[in-house]
């Protein structure tokens, strides 16, 4: 018999590859997208469920059967828009996972843990959020736990780091990479500092081994595991980009891209106009801070995690952002030239 998931908030960039991911797993995968507007192509093993995340009961009997719902829904990334709307969105999902009796698998983040977090990050680790968003995710999470409780439930957190690959809408498109083409790199943060990162498309199949590999209890359970993903520094995503940018006939051959800073004196400026801004603003610790995801929990229950070499993942995601025409050398540092930190 096929396994059957729900993905609620299959249109966004997690939803979407972990729909690919458990369709390319052989499950029937059930997508959930808001009513209204062209509905997108169904993929092999993918239908499309129209429907508002509010309807919970018009859900339960549209994924009758299904024995895993996946929680991809995000308001916008502002914490007024979170306080606002992530509480119910995950009062939705509890409760389509409940009258489902399905296990419900939700993307954590490294929001939960403030400026003193430890180099690595255990899902035992203390969670002391510094700022309203890293708050607001450990509120859902505490939500998730009370409700596996109080209803039986048995709940899955995966946390990841920042997701590149898959498309776009990361920090990667839209600040690190955006004039690639141009030999220029803009990096938010030092370049020291080792920062964890997930490939979209390996998060997406751990979520599947990790539907595989947790049956429904009764009596329900909340657990949180961590996904490992790629550690890497500044240092390491200009390694890989240059090797790209060359490949891709942005640079010369042996030449070096310029590297510029984040203007953050500049967006604390803009940070009382725009909420965005200013959401990006007090996540900006991160950057500078060293942090690594210990997945050793994940490995216990999955066996190894899913894991594209790091230079291909780069390749991959870069290639996915059609940047610019292949060939299409646009003027940049020449050979010879080292890499400097500029405005």
């Amino acid at each position: 018999m096929t396994n059957t998931v729900l993905v609620l908030g299959a249109r966004g960039r997690l939803g979407g590859a972990v729909a690919q991911a458990f369709a390319a797993a052989g499950w029937r995968v059930l997508a959930q997208r808001r009513a209204g507007g062209k509905a997108p192509a169904a993929g092999a093993g993918i239908e499309w469920v129209e429907a508002e995340a509010g309807d919970t009961a018009g859900l339960v009997r549209a994924a009758a059967g299904a024995r895993v719902v996946v929680h991809a829904m995000n308001p916008a990334y502002t914490a007024k828009a979170w306080r606002a709307q992530a509480p119910g969105l995950m009062q939705a999902a509890v409760d389509v996972a409940a009258g489902l009796g399905a296990v419900l698998l939700f993307p954590g983040n490294v929001y939960n843990f403030g400026k003193d977090m430890p180099t690595v990050l255990a899902p035992d680790t203390p969670q002391r959020p510094g700022t309203e968003k890293g708050r607001i995710r450990v509120d859902l999470e505490q939500q998730l736990a009370q409700a596996t409780r109080a209803r039986g439930l048995q709940a899955v957190v995966i946390r990841a780091g920042d997701f590149f690959g898959a498309g776009s809408g990361s920090w990667l498109d839209q600040v690190i990479v955006k004039k690639l083409p141009q030999g220029r790199v803009t990096w938010p943060g030092t370049l020291d500092a080792p920062h964890a990162w997930a490939y979209l498309p390996d998060l997406a199949r751990a979520f599947v081994r990790v539907a595989e590999t947790t049956p429904a209890q009764a009596g329900g359970g909340f657990e949180c595991l961590h996904f490992a993903g790629h550690t890497v520094t500044g240092h390491d995503w200009l390694a890989a980009l240059t090797e790209v940018a060359g490949e891709q006939g942005w640079l010369p051959a042996g030449g070096a891209l310029h590297t510029g800073k984040l203007p953050w004196g500049m967006m604390r400026l803009v940070s009382p106009f725009s909420a965005t801004v200013a959401s990006l603003l007090e996540m900006r610790y991160l950057w500078d801070v060293p942090h690594a995801l210990d997945g050793a929990a994940l490995a216990r229950r999955i066996g190894a995690e899913p894991h594209t070499p790091f230079l291909d993942a780069v390749r991959a995601a870069i290639t996915q952002l059609d940047l610019a025409p292949r060939g299409a050398h646009s003027p940049g540092p020449q050979a010879g030239h080292s890499i400097t930190q500029g405005v």
